[in-house]
């Protein structure tokens, strides 16, 4: 299955004493996960940002599969983190940029996991700062034909988010495809799609939005075959 799924989540939004509360936390993680949380890798990482972590790939692997399944629901608990690979010498940083867009993850410091729900098997990459984290998930360990961009953004009501989030992913579509008619939709699952001419295009989209922050991903696999076929077909 061709699909995406991605999840944001600004650290400035969230409420950290009711994060730490196991009412609350628990709902979220399970015993196998809060031990991912003893190891040496999170010793500089508040908990508070780990809950919000797993939650985010949780999140994106949820968007990921109801694509196909559009009556799933997403249950947290449902979902297990197996594992989770920091990058060499990964330190916490600050989020510095304004707008950050790439393909893949080879240039970035990136964490690596690997999520279950039931017997699909998905993998996850993930950009964790002091303010910020964001997820994206893909049912391969390669993510070189996995588009994603985080934006900063000046409001945080949802009609502002939800506008923003399409224009930058619109932005980006933009720019790879020479195209300036490209319409942000759903389907009848209510998982959103890219219209061009009435017309849905084969390109799987994930957007997310919290706070003051937007992200999207997109994926192309096979990229040369994926624009001749867009190409021909759609513009």
């Amino acid at each position: 299955m061709i699909s995406t799924g991605n999840d944001i989540v600004s650290l400035n939004a969230i409420n950290i004493t009711r994060t730490k509360q196991y009412r609350f936390y628990s709902k979220i993680l399970s015993t196998a996960e809060k031990r991912l949380y003893n190891g040496p890798e999170f010793a500089t990482v508040p908990f508070e940002n780990f809950v919000w972590l797993l939650w985010s790939i949780k999140e994106s692997a949820y968007k990921y599969l109801k694509r196909a399944r559009p009556d799933l629901v997403f249950i947290p608990g449902k979902f297990t983190v197996k594992q989770l690979l920091f990058p060499a010498g990964y330190t916490l940083a600050n989020f510095e940029a304004t707008e950050v867009e790439s393909a893949g993850f080879d240039n970035n410091v990136a964490l690596k996991g690997i999520i279950t729900f039931g017997t699909d098997t998905l993998y996850s990459r993930s950009l964790m700062y002091r303010e910020l984290m964001v997820s994206v998930v893909n049912d391969d360990e390669n993510f070189e034909n996995t588009y994603w961009g985080v934006k900063l953004i000046d409001k945080d009501y949802p009609e502002y988010q939800s506008m923003e989030v399409r224009k930058f992913l619109v932005s980006r579509l933009n720019k790879l495809f020479h195209s300036a008619i490209l319409i942000i939709g759903k389907n009848n699952g209510e998982v959103p799609i890219i219209i061009k001419k009435n017309k849905e295009l084969p390109i799987p989209i994930s957007l997310s939005h919290h706070g003051q922050l937007i992200a999207y991903s997109f994926q192309l696999a096979d990229l040369p075959s994926s624009i001749l076929q867009i190409s021909k077909n759609c513009f």
